[in-house]
């Protein structure tokens, strides 16, 4: 699988993300994954105001991730993000991992489209974005 635009987001995990056993809470996956799609769309220039600039917006259809072995309070963490599609819809990928351990802690996939200011869906991402991505 090609990793375009590949980028990579390292932090340690904080105490409210933990449960009373200091294991991440699954939930958090996703917002951990948002830090990497934020990296990867702020790296090609199309962050939230660079999109409502140009006229647009991105709407999340859909979402998975499968979990591989557990983060903890004060681990450090690097989230993998990277592009597996950009036509007809943004398709990102992430891999989460447990550099304490060294292993693989989640992979995930998110599945974005593009609307116009008024939110309508477009049928693919519109070339005046496209010029951003590849």
């Amino acid at each position: 699988m090609s990793r375009l635009h590949e980028v990579s987001v390292e932090f340690e995990v904080p105490f409210h993300d933990v449960d009373i056993l200091h294991i991440v809470w699954h939930g958090h996956y996703y917002k951990y994954m948002e830090y990497g799609r934020t990296a990867l769309m702020r790296s090609r220039g199309l962050d939230v105001p660079d999109l409502q600039r140009l006229g647009y917006a991105s709407l999340l259809v859909d979402s998975h991730c499968r979990y591989t072995y557990p983060l903890r309070y004060a681990d450090r963490v690097r989230v993998d993000a990277w592009f597996v599609s950009v036509t007809p819809r943004l398709v990102v990928a992430y891999r989460i991992r447990n550099l304490n351990q060294d292993r693989c802690s989640a992979r995930g996939q998110t599945i974005l489209v593009t609307t116009d200011q008024e939110g309508r869906l477009l049928p693919e991402t519109p070339d005046a974005l496209l010029k951003y991505l590849v």
